[in-house]
């Protein structure tokens, strides 16, 4: 097993060279996963009967990419290292070159919201029926770029001595040694990916569908705690830490408390929702 999953850590993260350009595989996954979004959008926009054409769902395609990666690189650089980028802000859009560089998931969760929310308003459609279509399919694009993240050799787990722990060339080093790590971007594909897909999947069976927003309550809820779940075996980035530690010892991490607000935040949007029941709420 180790040796299978360390045969990855050789692909190269470029996919495609076209002349200069270089295509990652970071940015295959974004691709398919909004390609695939789409597609679950649009059937399940015939499956419950909604008034939305084929415009209006570009529309809100186009919307949601623009939200996905500003949201997810100025959250990046506010809730990961804000003194860093507030004295080189340059460094904001310079995020193609080496040095700190990144994109925040919540940020792009906050962004996807946001261009969603403002191109359902541009189209007339409740923004919580769009936030529950959109949910069905963001699964698919949580798996995506955690393999990516994981052919690209980063984000790894903390060290382990399991039979699938392997070593990340550019993890740092335990005592001098480059050691096996988790690798806590397959269990975030495995969780955060497959299982809430499926989990989603089932959710969105019901025909007439459910009360507008609970199916984003459910992806929030889910995913809050899958991420929260894998934090305790990823390492938090180097230059945070664990949250008021000493020494670089503890156990809370920044993405932990990025997403219990998600774990609140969907708890109440399923109770609210199902109080509601079928009132449509429009943008």
């Amino acid at each position: 097993m180790r040796e299978f999953l360390e045969n990855f850590q050789h692909i190269d993260p470029i996919a495609l060279r076209i002349g200069p350009v270089a295509v990652h595989w970071y940015g295959v996954g974004y691709l398919i996963a909004f390609l695939a979004a789409f597609l679950l959008m649009r059937h399940y926009v015939r499956r419950w009967q909604l008034d939305m054409s084929v415009d209006d769902a570009t529309t809100i395609l186009l919307g949601a990419i623009l939200g996905t990666f500003l949201g997810g690189r100025l959250g990046y650089c506010l809730f990961y290292d804000p003194v860093y980028f507030l004295t080189h802000p340059v460094a904001i859009v310079d995020f193609w070159h080496g040095g700190i560089s990144g994109m925040s998931f919540h940020g792009g969760f906050i962004g996807i919201f946001l261009g969603g929310w403002i191109a359902a308003r541009i189209v007339k459609f409740p923004v919580l029926r769009l936030a529950d279509l959109g949910s069905i399919g963001a699964p698919v694009g949580f798996g995506l770029v955690r393999i990516a993240n994981f052919i690209n050799g980063e984000l790894w787990g903390r060290p382990s001595t399991l039979p699938w722990a392997i070593v990340f060339p550019d993890a740092p080093l335990v005592a001098g040694v480059n050691v096996t790590r988790h690798p806590s971007q397959l269990y975030e594909a495995l969780l955060e990916g497959a299982v809430l897909l499926v989990l989603m999947l089932i959710l969105a069976h019901r025909t007439p569908p459910r009360p507008q927003g609970q199916l984003f309550g459910w992806l929030t809820l889910f995913y809050g705690v899958f991420r929260i779940a894998v934090e305790f075996v990823r390492e938090p980035d180097a230059h945070i830490g664990f949250l008021g530690a000493a020494g670089g010892t503890g156990w809370l991490t920044m993405g932990m408390v990025l997403s219990l607000p998600m774990v609140v935040g969907g708890i109440i949007l399923i109770c609210w929702t199902a109080k509601r029941g079928q009132k449509e709420i429009r943008a």
